[in-house]
């Protein structure tokens, strides 16, 4: 069935070629008073009205829409292409050819759209690493003016201005390692060393090294209920301590005082394994929960808490998670606490 939206240029040319045809064929024949004359007129202009339209729209229209397709797919036309240029093309109709382009239109869009994104992030990201870079050595210069204006001479001012500038020396060394490890994360430079590893015993371990820092906040550090039964999962288990280990810091450190951080773990599908920890501190305003995960990312009541770290911990958490070809996670409600899970391989026999 005849569709205007499909019409293709010769179409166009044969019912343009055929509209001036007709009134000149009918004209003859009324000059003439006979068919012959007529039909010859007819035959003759309908060919040579065809072929200079056809020519008209290929040389003015259809070459420019040739050019704009080499322009939109950005090539520098190949013999294929070129035979898809001259053969393939000209048997789209005006209709494709827009549906074409606001595909490509679309496409562009998204990529404009991606591209501010990124440029905000990009902002946000120096604007962050600025600020982390910043803490420590203005304190540094602080300690170092005060030593040489005079303290230095004074043994009790002296060490404890060391002491404290060395805590800052050790704070930017962990940054640059933090931002050296998720630069090759990124990179997709992680070598993974899996194996087969009991999920509990390994938060067990967590929970021991770092007893000391719960126990200055007291804390409780514990696994929950119906989740004691041994789970073995497959992975790189320094990777997963490291993970664990974030994650359980960040606990600390923005939970209350007196409060509770439970890991827990699930079977979830009979392949995989979903850990979870858990506290109860402070919590995250739901606005902020897409883009913890970025780097450096902190929100206005973190800023506002005085705690140390390089800001990256979640990133190379989630790289490392992410890495192993698995899904991580966050839930939280203000003044409620916080989960983060994360899933893992089960065990894989040898």
């Amino acid at each position: 069935m005849f569709s205007a939206k499909n019409i293709s240029p010769r179409t166009i040319s044969f019912f343009t070629a055929l509209g001036l045809t007709v009134p000149i064929s009918l004209l003859v024949f009324i000059v003439e008073k006979r068919w012959l004359p007529a039909a010859v007129a007819f035959i003759i202009v309908l060919s040579g009205s065809y072929l200079l339209i056809s020519f008209v729209l290929e040389r003015f229209i259809y070459r420019k829409i040739k050019l704009i397709y080499k322009f939109i797919y950005q090539t520098k036309a190949t013999k294929k292409e070129e035979t898809y240029y001259k053969y393939i093309l000209p048997q789209k109709s005006i209709d494709e050819v827009r549906k074409d382009v606001e595909a490509w239109a679309e496409e562009n869009k998204q990529e404009i759209e991606l591209l501010r994104k990124n440029e905000q992030f990009r902002k946000e990201f120096l604007q962050n690493l600025s600020h982390e870079f910043k803490t420590p050595v203005f304190a540094i210069q602080g300690y170092v003016d005060t030593l040489l204006q005079g303290a230095l001479e004074n043994p009790e001012v002296n060490k404890r201005f060391l002491e404290k500038t060395a805590t800052n020396v050790e704070r930017l060394t962990n940054l640059l390692n933090d931002l050296d490890e998720i630069s090759k994360l990124e990179r997709g430079e992680l070598s993974l060393f899996k194996q087969n590893f009991i999920i509990q015993e390994l938060v067990k371990d967590v929970f021991e090294s770092i007893s000391i820092m719960a126990e200055q906040r007291h804390i409780r550090c514990s696994i929950k209920k119906g989740c004691e039964s041994p789970m073995t999962v497959f992975a790189d288990k320094e990777k997963i301590r490291q993970v664990l280990l974030n994650l359980v810091e960040n606990s600390i450190k923005y939970g209350k005082i007196n409060g509770n951080i439970t890991a827990s773990m699930y079977n979830t599908d009979g392949r995989h394994i979903l850990v979870e920890i858990s506290d109860d501190g402070i919590g995250i305003p739901e606005k902020y929960l897409p883009r913890i995960f970025e780097r450096f990312y902190r929100t206005d009541e973190g800023r506002r808490m005085d705690i140390t770290g390089s800001g990256l911990g979640l990133a190379i958490c989630k790289h490392i998670i992410e890495a192993h070809g698995q899904t991580i996670h966050v839930r939280s409600r203000e003044d409620i606490g916080t989960t983060v899970g994360f899933t893992l391989e089960r065990r894989k026999d040898q």
